[in-house]
């Protein structure tokens, strides 16, 4: 991936700044004649009699705290609004990063405390919107987070469930991120093998949940055509609906598994009228005849060499079939000549 810029206060803002450039002026003023590095910190500290210590360390340290995270956010928003300002900028940042969940809280805060004391309308309503916009594209990132460390602590063989129970949650937009998170290791190359076969698997998960929804959903769509043939007032309507079926390219092999399934029930049962398994049988080699044609012819001729056990023949069928001619076809003719 492409190299980090680095600053000289990576250590105060986490590898969220590693995209800070580091003549970035932190002190810049705002329209409202504030200095931004300086506005809402805390306030200052009085002497009290009788507080210990201790306590008041620990309010020394809350300040500087807080203090810190008011310049490293008014940095943030900087490079936001700035340097990295579409939302894939940010969504890659805040991949990368690896302080942010310590500095979300105090950087919405801070736009907001910005915003409110902003007195030039346009700069209001780009802090304002900063804040709204960056907050959707941080939902959707916590969102892959709460998912990748879900497929992260899952077997390999186990992922396919995760797949099947969270089919939806794995978008273009999380194979993005998992890439992200995977190039921000670009130090670590054992880490990013190990994220790069995290998202292999997901994705041979995901190729094959959707493989058996087609093929379920394909099935259920042949039990309503094979629904309707048999709901026909006679075997020649359907027929027809099967020619009908075959001529809109809609006759697939699940529908002929299903009447050749159907068949075989029939014909296993101890039903007396043979003509039940007759009408079944029919129908099943109307649609296999059917399906047949919608073969395409070479496909048919090799079908048919394949069958010749006899190397002679065989040898004489394969020079018939490159020799020009008439396509024949019909009712009476097993092979198709080109």
């Amino acid at each position: 991936g492409p190299p980090q810029p680095r600053c000289s206060n990576v250590e105060a803002v986490g590898d969220v700044a590693a995209a800070v450039p580091d003549d970035y002026t932190e002190n810049t003023p705002s329209s409202s004649g504030y200095a931004n590095g300086h506005m809402a910190t805390a306030s200052s500290q009085e002497d009290h009699p009788g507080e210990s210590t201790g306590k008041e360390n620990h309010k020394a340290t809350t300040a500087n705290i807080n203090q810190k995270m008011v310049k490293i956010s008014d940095k943030l928003i900087g490079v936001f609004m700035v340097d990295k300002p579409t939302p894939t900028d940010w969504r890659k940042l805040l991949a990368f990063s690896r302080e942010w969940d310590n500095i979300r809280p105090h950087f919405f805060k801070r736009c907001q405390e910005r915003a409110d004391a902003e007195t030039n309308p346009e700069m209001k309503h780009g802090l304002l919107r900063l804040a709204r916009k960056l907050k959707e594209v941080d939902e959707d990132v916590q969102r892959h987070n709460e998912l990748f460390e879900l497929v992260k602590s899952t077997p390999s063989g186990k992922i396919g469930d995760v797949v099947a129970k969270r089919r939806k949650d794995f978008t273009v937009e999380f194979f993005n991120h998992l890439y992200y998170v995977a190039e921000s290791y670009k130090d670590d190359p054992a880490k990013q093998k190990e994220l790069a076969t995290l998202g292999n698997d997901c994705v041979d998960a995901l190729q094959a949940h959707d493989d058996m929804s087609g093929s379920l959903q394909a099935l259920n769509v042949a039990e309503l055509k094979l629904k309707d043939i048999l709901n026909s007032p006679s075997v020649d309507a359907a027929c027809r609906k099967i020619d009908d079926l075959a001529e809109k390219k809609e006759l697939d092999s699940a529908l002929v598994l299903m009447l050749s399934k159907a068949w075989s029930a029939a014909k296993g049962t101890d039903i007396t009228k043979s003509d039940a398994k007759d009408i079944m049988f029919h129908l099943y080699m109307t649609a296999v005849a059917n399906l047949q044609r919608q073969m395409p012819k070479d496909i048919r001729i090799l079908k048919h060499l394949i069958m010749i056990e006899d190397p002679a023949e065989r040898l004489s069928a394969l020079n018939d079939a490159f020799t020009p001619g008439p396509e024949l076809q019909g009712e009476n003719v097993d092979t198709l000549f080109t």
